[in-house]
Order: C-alpha cells, then structure tokens, then sequence
C-alpha cells in the first residue's frame, strides 16, 4: 500500500506534479503560518496590542495597492500558450516592475490622507515605508510564475520560507531595540528585498530583461484587465472587514480581532494558495469536457481539497478560544471566541472555493470578476449593516451571510465550465453547518461574554 501511495508522486505527468506541488503547497504555507505565529507570539509580548492594530491598518493599505493595481501577471503566464515564451515574460516582467514603482508612489501619496482617516499620525510615517516592498517585489522574476506554471515549486517553497525567517529576524531584533511598530514594518520590506535575492540568485530558469513586445502586451492587458477589477474586489472581500473596523474600533480592539482573524483564517488562506497553484494547470490541462476521467480526477481532487481546508478550518473552531488562552497572555484572550466566529463564518466560502480557478484557466477572466464583484458588493454591505447595528459580532456573522449568498453566483461560475458538483456542496455543506454549530454551543459561554462587552 505504501508503495502504490508512493508511486502516485513519481514522474512528471500531471497528476504526480499536482500531488507534489500541493504537498510543497502545504508545507510552505504550513511552515509560513508557524513562522508567522512563532513571531507573533514573541512580538506579542515585546509590543503592544494597538502596535498589531496600527499595523493592520498599515497592511489594508498595502494589500488595497496591490490588489487594486494586479494585471493578472501570474494568472497570465500560467493559462497563456506563450508561458514560457521569453519575450513575453520579459514583456511581463517590465509590466510588473512599472507596477511596483507606481505601487510605492502611490503609499507615498496616500500616506497623509489615511492617517488623516483614521486619526493615526503614524501612518504618515510608516505607509512610503511599507510601500518600499511593494517596489522592490515588483522585480521579482518571471522564474517564479514558470515554476508554478508547470508545478514545480519545492525550491520555491524553501526560498520563501528562508527569506521569512530573515524577515522575522529582524522583525524580533528591531522589536527588541525599539520597542516600536516599526519592527513590524521595517521587518517587511527586509523579507521582501530578501526573497528578492534568493530568488534571482537560487531559482533556474529565464533571466529577465527589460522588453516590450506589443503581441505580449496586448495578451497581458486584454486578460488582465477582468482580473485587475476581479483583484480590486478581491480586496474588498479580503481586507475590507480591517478596512471599515479600523474606522468603529479602537487601536487595541482591531490588533485583537487581528489576531483571532490570523489564527482562524490561515486554513482559508492556505486553500486559496493551493487552488491557485494546483488547479488552473488541472482545470487547463485536463478540461473536463474532454473525457469522463478528467471529471472524476477533478472529483477525487475537489474532495481531497475542501476535506482538508474545511477540516483544519473547524480544528481552529473548535480548538480557538483553548489556543489563545495557551499562546497568548490575559491582553489577548477576548480573541478566543473571535476564532471560533470567524472560523464558523468562514465555512461558507471553503465550499465554493475550488470553482473559480476553472474560469481563469479557461481564460474567462471576465465571469471571475462578476463573481469577484457581486462577492464585494454582498460582504461590504452587509458588514457595514452588520457593525453599524450589531457590532463587531455583527460585522463577523455578516462575512458568513454574505458567503452564503454569493454561493449561487460560484455555481453560476462552475456551470459555465462544466465543473459544478452538487453532491459535493450538499455534503460539505451539512457537514459544516453541524460541526459549526456544535462548536458555537461549546464555547458559548466565552462568546456570550465577548457579546456583552462590546
């Protein structure tokens, strides 16, 4: 038995390349969170909660620039014929780096007004800071999209978590000289300038150069302009709960949230780097309208998928309110039944999430912002309806009402591409909604208290 499990991950056709790159998939983002909590665990202690808070906000603005100006380049290279062809990395690539420029241009522009917004001088200071990693990631190379094109992406796992732990390091070192949130933003730009470098100088493939070919650019644009809407809602979906929080809560009550949202979501943000990297070359390679088996691979894989997310997502619900008690000192604790809501509202979105791959690796970058955008419209509106009214509880039980809505656009999705399982969604579906449940009643008397605290 062991050498037939074994043997499903040797060679290179498509599906030993996906169980191998999933596998590097999960241990990279495994071993980032562990990083990302071993750091946070420590800077947790040596900070204060409305330095996590500051930086939230710090990173809402950072993430909006890069979502909101995001041309699809990774997606582009992957689903392209001309993937691999080198005048149209290096078409891509000069894109990207006049990219990463008017991203830290545009920090540097936004800096003033948004401290002004949320009544935090500091951001004036810290935003152009923070915007020197999205400049410097801008000349990251090509290579990295080649290696997850044709699922190829161990040494890429072992570089990004090397440049993490650098990042970390210094986070932790500055932390302990400055006592600042500081730390926390100079530690970033550190991580990118040294994933930068790994990955120039470790990672094989083409060397870019500056180029501009006018067929290359007009393939990037044409299907990067869907994508570069789809991503500006992407932002809304994924940051915009920081986003309008920091405007109703104080410093301290966002850095908490911050941390119950970063320990009950890492599961979610896992499943979207592995759908990402693992589905457009199945769902391009093996079109499901092309032969029975190809569905049923698709099957096998989708269930696989959602049972692990889905699983480590009702882990953390179970398990938060009991974690954060054990991790964190007594200034964090409200964050424990956080982990559980927000894990329990999280559900909804796992279950759709293996379908709107299948519209990018079809090049239909147009129907996946419809669904990116009627998402945002639905999670915007009903957060701000749900912490205007009810308050941060509110604005948490809205993220799940919301995913729930919009699951009928994912299948709208997954019917144009022939991908839609509805045995799938039903089973998942049931399953969560009981477990979800079982774990709100566990923990209730802990979220009843946070209820009355508001």
């Amino acid at each position: 038995m062991t050498a037939a499990f074994t043997q499903k991950f040797r060679g290179s056709g498509l599906m030993a390349r996906v169980l191998r790159s999933a596998s590097w998939l999960l241990i990279g983002h495994g071993g980032s969170h562990a990083l990302r909590l071993a750091a946070n665990l420590i800077l947790t202690r040596l900070l204060f909660p409305e330095a996590f808070g500051l930086m939230a906000l710090v990173s809402v603005v950072t993430v909006g620039l890069a979502l909101f100006s995001d041309v699809g380049i990774g997606p582009s290279i992957a689903q392209n014929v001309r993937g691999d062809d080198p005048d149209f990395l290096d078409t891509a690539w000069t894109i990207q780096v006049i990219r990463g420029f008017g991203l830290w241009l545009g920090a540097c522009l936004l800096a003033w007004p948004v401290a002004q917004f949320y009544g935090e001088a500091d951001l004036a200071l810290f935003l152009p800071i923070a915007g020197i990693s999205l400049m410097v990631a801008g000349f990251s190379p090509t290579r990295i999209e080649t290696a997850n094109r044709h699922l190829l992406v161990g040494r890429l796992t072992i570089l990004d978590l090397t440049s993490q732990v650098i990042g970390v390091v210094c986070m932790v070192a500055l932390a302990l000289a400055t006592g600042s949130v500081l730390a926390l933003v100079a530690g970033g730009v550190v991580q990118a300038v040294a994933r930068l470098i790994l990955t120039h100088v470790y990672l094989p493939g083409h060397i870019n150069h500056f180029r501009w070919e006018k067929q290359a650019a007009t393939e990037l644009i044409r299907f990067g302009k869907w994508i570069f809407l789809s991503t500006a809602f992407w932002f809304v979906s994924s940051q915009g709960d920081r986003a309008i929080l920091g405007k109703f809560l104080s410093l301290e009550a966002l850095g908490i949230y911050n941390i119950g949202f970063f320990l009950a979501s890492f599961p979610v943000m896992m499943g979207h780097a592995v759908t990402q990297r693992v589905l457009i070359p199945v769902y391009r390679d093996r079109p499901v309208r092309a032969a029975a088996e190809n569905r049923a691979q698709q099957r096998r894989l989708r269930f696989a998928l959602t049972s692990g997310i889905l699983g480590l997502l009702l882990i953390m619900a179970f398990a938060g309110p009991w974690l954060t008690t054990f991790l964190y000192d007594d200034r964090y604790l409200s964050s424990g039944p956080m982990v559980t809501l927000i894990a329990c509202s999280l559900i909804p979105s796992v279950i759709g999430m293996t379908y709107n791959q299948a519209a990018l690796a079809a090049g239909d970058s147009r129907s996946f912002f419809v669904f990116s955008a009627i998402r945002a419209v639905f999670q915007v509106t009903l957060l701000l309806i749900g912490v205007i009214y009810f308050g941060l509880i509110g604005a948490i039980a809205a993220m799940g009402l919301a995913g729930l809505l919009v699951h009928p656009v994912a299948i709208w999705l997954a019917l144009r591409h022939g991908v839609w399982d509805p045995l799938h969604d039903l089973g998942f579906g049931l399953l969560g909604a009981a477990l979800a449940s079982s774990a709100i009643w566990l923990h209730w008397p802990a979220i009843a208290r946070l209820i009355s605290g508001q």
